[in-house]
C-alpha cells in the first residue's frame, strides 16, 4: 500500500504545537510510513528548530502539492505575511495564523490532496480573537467537510471514549442530549469501530448521565426515559451496545477494560478518566467524517511553550493512528468492493 500523504496543521505558534511537530518528524523512521505535509511557516519552523535544537531536522517548501516530495518533510507557506511569535502569550496574530492554516488544509483534504490531518494544538481563546466561527477544531472540521454531525473519539492502547455532547456548560448538557442525538452518536461510534479501527462486532458500554446511571429514578430520570429504552433497541437490530453504567463505577472497576468503545454523556464524564489513565499518551480522532482527523490529548501549554520541555508521544501517537486509520478506511473499501464485484445483487442493494 502507498504511503499516505499526512497533513499537519502547525496550531498555535505561540505554544508547543511546533516544538512536538520538530521532535516527531525529527526521526528517519516516519518518513518510511508517511508522508508528512506542514501548513504553517518556515520561518516559524525554523525558530522552533533552534529551540528544540533538532539538528537533523530538514524540510523542503511547496507552493503546490502536486509537488509534493515523497521522501521529505514539506511545508506549506500559508500566508505571504510574516507573524510574530509570542511564546506562551494568547495573541490574536497568533489565532488568525492558525484560522488560515487550518483553513487552507481543510481545503486540501476535501480536494484529495493529502489522505488524513494532523491537528497540532490551538487556543481557544486566541481563535476567538481572531474571529474563527466555532468552538474548536470538531466543529470547524465537521462543518468544512458538509457534516451535520462527527463524534468526539478519545483513543489509547486500553480505550476509546466518546463523548455524546462536546464543548458546552454542563448546565446545557440534560437539555441538549436528546434520544436522537444520542441515537446518532451511537450509530457513528459503532461505524467507526468497524470500518476505522478493524473491530468486526464491537462492543460499546454507555455511561449513565446521573450518579449511579439515575439509581432506578430516584437520582435522576434520563436513564430509564431514554438511556435504557434506546440500548434495548440498537440490541434489538444486533448493535452489542450494553448499559448505562454508573461512571465511577464502571472505571474505577476497570469494566473498560472489558468493551471496544465508551459513550460517556458529556465531555468531563469521558475525558477526566480517560486522561487520568492515558494522559501523553492518548489521541483525539473525530468520528463520523469523510476525511481523518487526529490530534494530540493535550493543548497548547503555554506555561512550557519554548522551555523545549514538550513530551511529543501524544502528538506522535496522533500521527500513527492518522496512519493506521487511513489503511483501516482503505482495506476496509476495498472488501466492500471485491464482495460487490463478487455478489452484484449487494451493489444494487447499497446503492438502493
Amino acid at each position: 500500500m502507498k504511503k499516505p500523504v499526512i497533513g499537519i496543521t502547525i496550531g498555535d505558534i505561540n505554544g508547543v504545537g511546533p516544538e512536538v511537530i520538530i521532535k516527531t518528524l525529527n526521526n528517519s523512521k516516519v518518513l518510511d510510513m508517511c508522508t508528512p505535509v506542514i501548513f504553517g511557516s518556515s520561518k516559524v519552523l525554523s525558530y522552533h528548530k533552534n529551540i528544540v535544537k533538532a539538528g537533523d531536522f530538514n524540510y523542503t517548501v511547496v507552493n503546490n502539492l502536486d509537488n509534493v516530495s515523497r521522501h521529505k518533510t514539506n511545508v506549506v507557506n500559508c500566508s505571504s505575511e510574516d507573524v510574530t511569535i509570542s511564546l506562551g502569550q494568547i495573541t490574536e496574530e497568533a489565532g488568525k495564523f492558525a484560522y488560515v492554516v487550518l483553513d487552507r488544509a481543510v481545503q486540501e483534504i476535501n480536494n484529495g490532496k493529502i489522505d488524513a490531518l494532523v491537528t497540532a494544538p490551538i487556543n481557544k481563546k486566541a481563535m476567538q480573537l481572531a474571529n474563527f466561527p466555532n468552538t474548536g477544531h470538531t466543529e470547524f472540521l465537521t462543518e468544512k467537510t458538509g457534516m451535520s454531525e462527527s463524534l468526539m473519539v478519545m483513543t489509547s492502547e486500553t480505550m476509546r471514549v466518546a463523548v455524546a455532547t462536546n464543548h458546552i456548560p454542563v448546565s446545557e448538557v440534560a437539555e441538549k442530549l436528546t434520544k436522537e442525538k444520542l441515537q446518532r452518536k451511537l450509530q457513528i461510534f459503532n461505524k467507526s469501530l468497524k470500518n476505522d479501527f478493524g473491530i468486526e462486532k464491537p462492543t460499546i458500554a454507555v455511561l449513565g448521565l446521573n450518579p449511579h446511571a439515575g439509581d432506578g429514578g430516584a437520582i435522576g430520570t434520563e436513564e430509564e426515559e431514554m438511556i435504557r429504552p434506546l440500548i434495548i433497541e440498537a440490541k434489538k437490530k444486533g448493535a452489542m451496545i450494553l448499559g448505562p453504567f454508573s461512571a465511577d463505577g464502571f472505571f474505577g472497576s476497570s469494566q473498560f477494560k472489558k468493551v471496544d468503545g465508551i459513550m460517556a454523556m458529556y465531555h468531563d464524564q469521558g475525558l477526566i478518566p480517560f486522561k487520568a489513565l492515558s494522559f501523553g499518551n492518548g489521541t483525539n480522532f473525530t468520528a463520523g467524517l469523510p476525511i481523518v482527523r487526529t490530534s494530540p490529548d493535550h493543548g497548547t501549554a503555554f506555561d512550557i511553550a519554548g522551555k523545549n520541555k514538550a513530551d511529543a508521544s501524544s502528538f506522535r501517537n496522533a500521527l500513527f493512528n492518522a496512519i493506521d486509520i487511513v489503511r483501516c478506511r482503505k482495506s476496509e473499501k476495498e472488501m466492500r468492493e471485491n464482495s460487490m464485484e463478487k455478489n452484484p445483487k449487494l451493489s444494487e442493494k447499497v446503492e438502493e
